[in-house]
């Protein structure tokens, strides 16, 4: 987890994204147990339940579940789960946003990719 929260988003939605980051680099495997609530609280400095809805919102989406008394853990197959998540934001994000745009320039999708290319060269 990064060690700084900032204002962007509400600090349960950051601490949930750097769970989902730590999972989808491998730092968090799966039967991996999670940073409990109060150690995450003591190291953010953030309210005990604002980690929690963190954590909460992980369990809720199938990346991570509860073991009564144990803790909370890394869900069979969340890093897959997470990654085809993510790679759809993605596109949402910045692919289709950059079709539209070539479409207004009159780009084809060959000088796209050739751009592409030329920039991942960089």
């Amino acid at each position: 987890m990064k060690a700084v929260l900032d204002d962007s988003k509400p600090i349960f939605q950051q601490i949930h994204e750097m769970i989902e980051d730590d999972i989808i680099e491998g730092e968090l495997q799966e039967g991996d147990q999670i940073p409990s609530t109060t150690e995450i609280s003591k190291f953010y400095q953030v309210n005990r339940a604002t980690a929690q809805k963190g954590l909460t919102v992980l369990v809720e989406e199938g990346y991570a579940y509860k073991q009564r008394g144990l803790g909370i853990f890394v869900s069979k197959d969340a890093r897959s789960k997470l990654l085809e998540k993510r790679k759809n934001e993605f596109r949402k994000q910045y692919i289709k946003p950059m079709l539209e745009e070539s479409k207004r320039l009159d780009m084809g999708l060959d000088e796209v990719i050739k751009f592409l290319k030329e920039d991942n060269n960089d």
